[in-house]
């Protein structure tokens, strides 16, 4: 009886008692180190502050251009007439001018190109709110595999501590005739079984550890046990169904570039009508007809601009851009089924999870009542070695079915809140400096001049 009882111990641990005992680094603050320090998240923030730089570039069409010209080198001059010529006479070459054009009518080109790159600025914050999301949920994922895959190996190495016992304990009764040689190499087989499937886990507990150095940044050393997210959730389907529709990043994004298909119509439009400009210029020469003389004009100049015809180039591009919006209205109604399906399947997904850990929960309890039994009637010869191996591997496989399942329950929950668009930093309440970009674009879209990246490249 004491050894039945050493062995149930060994067999006993709770699927939260093992992390527990390593309690340190918490899901919270590995969604914070890679919501700041993720390489590809970053790599999307540059692409979004780039992106804003077209604004600033199309609205250079509402301002003047300036230009100077200057020249300066030497020449000759000779006058001649019948029969008579005078001597080539050198002389200096000297002359500038500055010109200024300000347009002032460009059939609207100007105004529908910065609402185009406004919107596709609007649209690359969808897009960078959609790989936050993807980031966060990969950390969840990875941090929930690290933790699913210590507590499976932590259970296959007690499960092979219990087989080494078991076996011991054939040996001893084999020796004193109450069984046969076969109950020994049953058991034998088992932990031979056992130290393979302790190699397996052990196995995949470091290539989830890879995966979560990838995503965020750092080795995992103690995780703490995580909990699911349902109190940020939807009540139902119908509600997260709707939410989505509303906030999905990839259904805003499509949207925003309908938008911008729609402002690239009218600039192509805007090319059949005239431009109307105002050009000033001031300069001077100087040395050109006679040492030391100066000339100095300065003029200004409405300039019209009307096209007529452009073989075609125009009318070509106009349907093209206008095929282009067509398809792009047509890809937002595409995502929002994506949108929609992807809703679906993680709410199933969740539901199905919640029901299969009550399972487990029910299973483990039963298998350990079926192995307490077992070992009770094998110790008076009505069960064989082979049963009570069955029964403990039944428990084994219940055990790691709660595991798997109470990970699947957490990532659902996370796959829900990112199905509906909501998986974000401040909805998390993750502790770490939100990245906003209203601060670059407020100190790009209207800069005239200057070199420097907003970070002083």
């Amino acid at each position: 009886m004491k050894r039945s009882k050493l062995l149930l111990a060994l067999i006993t641990p709770l699927l939260t008692s093992a992390p527990s005992l390593l309690l340190a680094d918490t899901l919270s603050a590995a969604l914070a180190r890679a919501y700041s320090a993720n390489p590809q998240l970053n790599m999307e923030r540059a692409g979004v502050r780039a992106g804003v730089e077209d604004v600033a570039r199309a609205a250079a069409g509402f301002r003047p251009k300036v230009n100077a010209e200057g020249f300066a080198g030497l020449g000759s001059k000779r006058y001649s007439v019948p029969g008579q010529s005078s001597p080539m006479e050198s002389q200096r070459l000297r002359s500038g001018y500055l010109t200024v054009e300000q347009p002032l009518f460009d059939g609207n080109r100007t105004r529908n190109s910065v609402r185009s790159a406004e919107g596709n600025v609007l649209a690359n914050r969808e897009r960078l709110r959609l790989m936050e999301q993807s980031i966060l949920l990969s950390v969840v994922t990875a941090y929930m595999n690290v933790l699913r895959d210590m507590a499976a190996y932590n259970l296959q190495t007690n499960n092979l501590r219990v087989l080494e016992v078991q076996l011991q304990q054939n040996r001893e009764r084999l020796n004193e005739g109450q069984i046969t040689p076969t109950d020994v190499a049953q058991s034998e087989a088992r932990l031979a079984s056992g130290r393979s499937q302790v190699s397996l886990a052990r196995a995949n507990l470091q290539t989830s550890q890879g995966e979560y150095r990838q995503v965020v940044g750092i080795e995992p050393t103690r995780l703490a046990p995580a909990q699911p997210v349902d109190r940020l959730l939807p009540k139902s389907l119908q509600e997260a169904d709707y939410l989505a529709q509303q906030e999905h990043p990839a259904i805003a994004a499509a949207l925003h570039g309908a938008d911008v298909a729609r402002h690239e119509v009218a600039v192509a439009e805007g090319e059949l009508y005239p431009t109307i400009s105002l050009l000033g210029s001031v300069g001077g020469r100087a040395d050109t007809e006679a040492p030391g003389e100066r000339q100095t004009e300065a003029s200004i100049v409405a300039k019209l601009s009307v096209p007529i015809y452009s073989g075609g180039a125009t009318s070509a591009r106009i349907r093209q851009v206008k095929e282009l919006a067509a398809q792009r209205l047509l890809n937002a109604s595409l995502v929002r089924d994506e949108v929609r399906a992807n809703v679906r399947g993680a709410w199933s997904a969740l539901t199905a999870v919640r029901t299969q850990i009550a399972a487990a929960r029910e299973q483990i309890s039963a298998a350990e009542r079926a192995l307490s039994g077992v070992r009770e009637e094998s110790r008076v010869g009505q069960r064989t070695t082979l049963d009570v191996l069955n029964a403990q591997q039944e428990l084994l496989n219940a055990r790691i079915a709660l595991v798997v399942a109470q990970r699947d329950h957490v990532v659902a929950s996370y796959s829900v809140l990112a199905a509906v668009g909501r998986l974000s930093a401040r909805t998390l309440g993750i502790r770490a400096d939100q990245y906003n970009p209203d601060i670059h674009y407020d100190q790009v879209k209207s800069k005239w001049s200057g070199t420097r990246a907003a970070d002083g490249r």
